[in-house]
C-alpha cells in the first residue's frame, strides 16, 4: 500500500497542534517533518521540540534533515522519536555511508535524499545501506512548488537499479504531490508520497489521503 506523509511545512503554524491532529485523523501514515538550518537551504524551520510532541502521540514522524553536517544531529532526532531519518547526499558527503549505518543502529529507518539536479549515480555506493530513498521533485526549502517532471525519470531509474540488485528500499517523493501528480509518481516506482499544500488546503483531508493513496 502507498504510504502518505503530509508535510508540516505547509501547515498553519498558528494552529500547529490542530494541524498535527488533522494529519493523524486523516488516515495518513506519517508526518513529514522538514528540518532546515538556513544554510543547506535558505529557510529555517523546526528543531526537535515539536517532533518530540508529535511522536508522543504515537504517530510516525518522517524527519527530513535539510541541514549541513547531519551526522552531528541524528542522535538527537532519534531520541526525540523520529521513525524515519533522512539526510541529504549533498550535505553528508564522505560521512554518508557511516551516517546511514548510524541511523539504523539508533533503531530508525535510514533514508538518503537527492535534490532534483543530483544524478542517481551519486547514490551508487550507498544503495545497500539506504532503507529509504527520497527523491526531491522540487527544489528543497520552499513549499507550494510544482512537481518537476523529469524527476520522475529518476524515480523510475532508481527503482529499476534497486530491482536489479535485489534491493527494496522505500522510494519516497517530495514536492508538488496532489491527486493529479500522485499517480505519475506511483507509476514511476514511488511507494511513499509527501504532500504539503494540497493536503492542508483539502476540504476533506481524509478523502484527499484516500484519493492520493489509491491513485494509480
Amino acid at each position: 500500500m502507498i504510504k502518505i506523509a503530509p508535510s508540516l511545512l505547509a501547515a498553519n503554524y498558528l494552529k500547529i497542534g490542530d494541524e498535527v491532529d488533522k494529519v493523524i485523523a486523516s488516515g495518513a501514515d506519517a508526518l513529514h517533518y522538514d528540518v532546515m538550518d538556513g544554510e543547506f537551504v535558505p529557510a529555517i524551520t523546526f528543531g526537535q521540540g515539536v517532533l518530540e510532541q508529535v511522536a508522543a502521540k504515537g504517530f510516525d514522524v518522517d524527519a527530513h534533515l535539510m541541514i549541513v553536517h547531519p551526522e552531528r544531529h541524528i542522535e538527537e532526532f532519534a531520541k526525540a522519536g523520529a521513525r524515519y531519518i533522512t539526510v541529504h547526499q549533498e550535505a553528508a558527503g564522505f560521512e554518508l555511508k557511516n551516517t546511514l549505518r548510524r541511523i539504523r543502529d539508533l533503531g530508525c529507518v535510514a533514508g538518503v535524499s537527492i535534490k532534483p539536479f543530483t544524478r542517481v549515480d551519486a547514490l551508487e555506493d550507498v544503495l545497500e545501506e539506504a532503507q529509504l530513498i527520497l527523491v526531491m521533485t522540487v527544489e528543497p526549502g520552499k513549499g507550494g512548488q510544482k512537481l518537476i517532471p523529469f524527476t520522475l525519470e529518476k524515480v523510475k531509474a532508481l527503482r529499476e537499479r534497486c530491482n536489479q540488485r535485489g534491493l527494496n528500499p522505500i522510494i519516497e517523493v517530495d514536492g508538488g504531490i496532489n491527486t493529479q501528480t500522485a499517480p505519475l509518481a506511483v507509476s514511476a516506482g514511488a511507494d511513499m508520497l509527501v504532500t504539503g499544500s494540497a493536503f492542508f488546503k483539502a476540504a476533506d483531508p481524509r478523502e484527499f489521503v484516500s484519493a492520493v493513496r489509491g491513485g494509480k
